[in-house]
């Protein structure tokens, strides 16, 4: 009961956070790491790719890492920059596939920054892969630092994603790429405030008015930002459809799921007491790759 009546204490402290990056902080604070992974050996928060039915979370969120890697055409030796990066899983993915010569990782949580330190201690690649505390939209870095800078699944938080795309094309070198993996609504005059339920509250608690806009929104601001060549790409159908099918089969049928962990199926019975109405909250959201080039 009183671990409960804290939970919702720190609940509400965060929502009512008035400065939005301490507010996104203390949002993805919220979940107990050891409960929230328990049912996987990664620890992507995204919504991940999914190839088919088949397709494991771990390999979901793994495969839109590679996705986004392959979009912005990552090369052998460039300097990377990934911003909102959690845990950075996708850093130390794009580190052996990639073979950067070095990544600087931001995200505005302490918690998931000191683990992806540690873990990059444990793996002798502190020389190459550099974990920091900070914002996308206030970045410490001089102009032309970066062959590639990039946003997994995390953007849609920045305050304000317009912000994050001048400091993106600031600290790119000419003929850099900036690539990101989005939330965005499908019709822009979609209120947030009808975004209720559980799973998607966070859309109401922590996405600027400021960055509620659909594709053709995201590509003018690339644009007024100084970037060519814009894209923004809807992956919807393998990334919303098939997490919604994964995640409500759980919730409708738990028996039927013995080998996950029962405080993973304690927070599905929570988060997805209504399959119907998540399903047509989902439905507004779209869920994107956006590529676009700082002028040579």
């Amino acid at each position: 009961m009183l671990s409960s009546v804290k939970k919702i204490g720190r609940t509400v402290r965060a929502v009512t956070t008035r400065n939005p990056d301490q507010r996104i902080s203390r949002l993805y604070e919220l979940p107990d790491p050891r409960h929230q992974f328990a049912d996987r050996a990664t620890r992507y928060i995204n919504i991940g790719y999914w190839a088919d039915d088949s397709t494991t979370v771990d390999q979901a969120g793994e495969a839109v890492a590679a996705m986004l890697a392959d979009a912005a055409r990552f090369e052998v030796g460039q300097d990377i920059l990934d911003l909102g990066c959690g845990y950075g899983d996708q850093d130390f993915l794009w580190l052996e596939e990639k073979n950067p010569r070095q990544i600087h990782a931001i995200d505005v949580t302490p918690r998931q920054i000191e683990g992806a330190q540690r873990r990059a201690a444990e793996e002798g690649v502190t020389d190459r892969l550099h974990f920091h505390v900070g914002t996308a939209t206030k970045l410490p870095f001089d102009d032309w630092s970066f062959d590639r800078v990039v946003a997994l699944d995390a953007a849609l938080h920045f305050h304000t994603r317009a912000d994050f795309f001048r400091e993106a094309y600031r600290v790119l070198r000419p003929g850099g790429v900036l690539g990101t993996v989005d939330t965005i609504p499908l019709d822009p005059s979609t209120p947030r405030k009808g975004f209720r339920t559980p799973r998607f509250s966070l859309y109401r608690f922590a996405v600027p008015d400021e960055n509620w806009y659909d594709r053709a929104g995201y590509a003018a601001r690339l644009a007024e930002a100084g970037f060519v060549d814009g894209t923004v790409t809807s992956i919807r159908e393998h990334t919303w459809e098939p997490w919604y099918r994964y995640w409500s089969g759980i919730a409708q049928d738990p028996s039927a799921h013995p080998d996950l962990p029962p405080e993973v199926l304690e927070t599905v019975s929570k988060e997805w007491r209504d399959t119907d109405q998540i399903k047509g909250e989902l439905d507004l959201l779209d869920y994107v790759v956006a590529i676009a080039t700082k002028p040579a």
